[in-house]
């Protein structure tokens, strides 16, 4: 099997916008163009691609994994020219992001200061608070990224036109219990019924927590509700209940009251970038992305070297 690459984008366009004629539209050519290329990806793979209905079209399963391939082409390219455009321009302006605690505090922020050296006329601009508000700023065009948590376990959403995700870290969700029930497995969890602390419901950690209350057959209400994890971890550590947190929270942040527990099962934590791309665009976006994502590159292999 021989795949012209040229014609992923073509592909790509019809998931994007959700039918040939829209999609010919977004890429500046005629729908039989667009139809052509399909026709002749579908001839190069030997298998039905999109299926054609009243209200647009769907993609096969073949055509979803050729979309997710497409995607990761247009991301590397754009990071490959954000990185050439670092060496041939100095990017000018400000890049607003919104953010949440722990990759603010272990990834961006300890990374600010050599990126203000290296490109001294490019600043951040940081915001931290709900994740469903800053996806709506990120919207309305209030911010330029937005980084996201997500429960790897549960079912990606589908973005907007022009939206893009860019993966920037897989890590571990980790079980904190007070430092005086440390020896505690997962079955004496659940039958002395240790209480959980409770989360607001939108964040990834009240759903994996959710999922692994579930495994563990736990019931029952839970205590407290809390934001930030470092008032998990101070509730933790003063004897108040259990929590699932990510291992990124317990990086270079010592809780002298708190032990994780070494536990199968409780999946992980996935961190991404969303941003719009296309026409318009500033390219000084285009550099952040790339700054951001070997930063969080170098993270991800520091945990995995230790």
């Amino acid at each position: 099997m021989r795949i012209d690459p040229r014609r992923l984008r073509f592909l790509l366009a019809i998931a994007r916008e959700g039918g040939v004629l829209a999609a010919a539209d977004e890429l500046g050519v005629t729908p039989s163009a667009v139809s052509q290329q399909l026709a002749r990806l579908e001839a190069e793979t030997g298998l039905v691609l999109v299926i054609r209905t009243a209200h647009g079209v769907l993609l096969t399963e073949a055509g979803q994994a050729l979309t997710e391939t497409a995607e990761e082409i247009e991301r590397s390219l754009n990071l490959v020219r954000a990185r050439l455009l670092e060496d041939e321009v100095d990017p000018v302006g400000t890049v607003r992001v919104g953010i949440f605690q722990t990759f603010l505090r272990v990834v961006l922020a300890p990374n600010l200061l050599q990126w203000r050296r290296r490109h001294p006329r490019l600043r951040f601009e940081v915001r931290e608070d709900d994740q469903e508000e800053l996806l709506q700023m990120l919207r309305s065009g209030d911010l330029d990224i937005v980084i996201c948590e997500l429960d790897a376990e549960q079912s990606p959403p589908r973005l907007l036109k022009n939206m893009t995700e860019t993966p920037l870290l897989d890590e571990p969700w980790r079980l904190v219990v007070p430092a005086t029930v440390q020896q505690a497995d997962a079955v004496d969890l659940a039958r002395h019924s240790l209480p959980w602390l409770g989360l607001d419901a939108s964040a990834a950690g009240a759903q994996a927590t959710r999922r692994v209350r579930r495994a563990l057959g736990v019931t029952g209400t839970t205590v407290h509700r809390y934001q930030d994890i470092q008032s998990a971890l101070a509730l933790v550590a003063a004897g108040e209940g259990v929590a699932l947190v990510p291992s990124l929270a317990l990086i270079d942040n010592p809780h002298p009251g708190v032990s994780p527990l070494e536990m199968p099962g409780l999946g992980t934590r996935r961190i991404v970038l969303r941003r719009y791309e296309g026409r318009g665009v500033p390219e000084t976006i285009d550099v952040a992305v790339a700054l951001i994502r070997d930063a969080a590159a170098a993270v991800s292999l520091a945990e995995s070297g230790s």
